[in-house]
């Protein structure tokens, strides 16, 4: 039974924008190796962080919405913890009225573009 989450994570700010899309890329390569569906993905960019975490004030914020199997949370949080750039991170288990709020949250993103 495959649930639908999502993850955000902020990256360290020192990072080159290489370096940041090649972290986001792992994290999304290991979700889809471990047989999850990656069904949005976002870059929100360098944001200021709401308090000082390890005494930096701003982070790059990226987001992942996923389907997978529960199993893969674990591994995905472990993968997060290994990770020096990821500076904090938060996995969400998304509800029926959530999911369908992130769906009107992309289509309205879209036809902002």
């Amino acid at each position: 039974m495959l649930n639908h989450y999502e993850t955000v994570f902020i990256l360290t700010p020192v990072l080159s924008e290489p370096q940041m899309k090649e972290a986001a890329a792992r994290f999304k390569g290991f979700l889809e190796n471990g047989g999850a569906k990656i069904v949005n993905e976002e870059s929100w960019g360098l944001k200021k962080l709401a308090y000082p975490i390890d005494n930096k004030t701003t982070g790059f914020y990226s987001l992942i919405e996923f389907d997978a199997e529960p199993s893969i949370i674990e591994s995905l949080t472990t993968q997060f913890r290994r990770e020096e750039k990821v500076i904090r991170f938060m996995i969400t288990k998304l509800d029926k009225n959530a999911a369908e709020y992130a769906v009107k949250r992309r289509s309205k993103s879209k036809s902002n573009e």
